[in-house]
């Protein structure tokens, strides 16, 4: 197998059903593939959706085993040389899938790479950044960042060319390709985090064992997401208690001194 689809459902059937629908609408021509679904413990009834595709097939976890672990648990099901992780609010172009594969299998320097994230109207997300400093995610996540606007500017790298293919710290995870062989006896995330950094560690390891992270700029996917911690009263919103929790694991395994 060629190529595996790892894809976490958490409440998102109708968002999934369209990112199924993008995959067998790709051209995936000489790539053998697969989707593996991971339904995270939501509840959602997925089999309908699922027996619609030949190449989807449905795990379900007993528990919500958060977004590195379902990811995790869909890579344990899977068989695929390349592994595509997929957020199910992705919907892919036509040659996305085939073009992230191809920069992946031409350079072995790359251990990651990711296409650019477009929102619904087709306007640019934000999608790769620099490796955060401590504060970084307080300032993002509370009412303190509208103070340091230029700080926020150069985390999320807007002085960047974003149809540009190059090196960058980190890329959200909402959707890379990595190689099953670079992983062989280690899980893709590390599941201390549950939801959030689990992305930015992952990146911070790959730079870490010596291969780059590739952001490819020239091929682009669309991204319809919510971004469900943006309520910035951290009593009231459990996501974002997840967020700062995460914040504080990540730091305390990486250090609080700037890398890169």
């Amino acid at each position: 197998m060629d190529l595996s689809i790892i894809i976490v459902n958490y409440k998102s059937k109708e968002k999934l059903s369209n990112c199924l629908k993008s995959i067998a609408e790709a051209d995936l021509s000489g790539l053998s593939f697969e989707a593996v679904v991971v339904e995270n413990n939501s509840s959602d009834d997925l089999s309908g959706l699922i027996s619609q595709y030949y190449f989807a097939k449905l795990v379900v976890s007993e528990k919500n085993l958060g977004m590195g672990g379902g990811n995790n648990f869909g890579v344990e099901n899977s068989s695929g040389e390349l592994i595509l992780i997929s957020n199910p609010d992705i919907v892919f172009q036509k040659d996305s899938i085939k073009n992230l594969a191809a920069a992946l299998r031409a350079d072995s320097s790359l251990g990651l790479v990711a296409p650019k994230l477009l929102n619904s109207d087709g306007s640019l997300q934000y999608s790769c950044a620099r490796f955060p400093r401590w504060y970084m995610p307080i300032l993002r996540r509370t009412f303190v960042g509208k103070f340091f606007p230029r700080a926020l500017a150069d985390f999320s790298m807007q002085d960047f060319d974003h149809n540009q293919n190059s090196p960058v710290d980190w890329i959200f995870g909402a959707c890379l390709l990595v190689r099953r062989a670079d992983f062989q006896g280690k899980k893709i995330f590390d599941e201390r985090f549950f939801m959030y950094f689990e992305d930015t560690d992952l990146c911070r390891r790959i730079w870490k064992s010596g291969q780059k992270v590739w952001y490819l700029g020239t091929t682009a996917v669309f991204h319809d997401h919510q971004r469900d911690s943006a309520n910035k009263n951290i009593f009231s919103n459990r996501l974002m208690r997840i967020h700062l929790k995460s914040w504080w694991q990540y730091f305390i395994k990486w250090g609080f001194e700037k890398v890169r």
